[in-house]
């Protein structure tokens, strides 16, 4: 039996060792499309985290913004620079990449002003509506 080759010259045990092989080459390839499946998920999962991203940094812009219009427009409430404070505040906010959607002087002293500035979301994030900063500006504790 030395030096014999071990395979075996019966028909039926042939044929398994074919049937084995054969079922051992299906699963070629599969580790293929597994890994591609994979990197798409990720592509995919990132392009997500980059969008939130971006709606995120948006609305922090938007709410400086507002916040920039609203100290300008409560100094120009107080007469402490010239204008109209709603004007003011519309110019500001355009400076800063939004736009005024509302602008309110708050009385009985109408020296306190409150602002909402908005920016467009990008196409993608479009149907979730504009980013959005609310702000509230006046004089300190005590002054008029």
């Amino acid at each position: 039996m030395r030096g014999r080759d071990m395979t075996s010259n019966k028909p039926h045990e042939r044929r398994r060792t074919r049937a084995m092989g054969a079922e051992h080459h299906r699963d070629e390839g599969s580790g293929t499309i597994h890994g591609l499946t994979l990197a798409v998920t990720l592509c995919f999962l990132l392009v997500v985290v980059l969008l939130v991203a971006q709606a995120a940094i948006l609305t922090h812009r938007a709410a400086k913004a507002a916040d920039l219009a609203a100290l300008a427009a409560a100094d120009v409430a107080r007469g402490l620079s010239p204008g109209v404070p709603c004007d003011v505040a519309a110019r500001v906010a355009a400076d800063n990449g939004a736009q005024l959607s509302e602008c309110a002087v708050v009385a009985p002293e109408n020296t306190i002003v409150d602002i909402t500035a908005v920016i467009e979301l990008p196409q993608p994030l479009a149907p979730l509506g504009p980013a959005r900063g609310v702000s509230r500006a006046g004089p300190p504790p005590g002054e008029p």
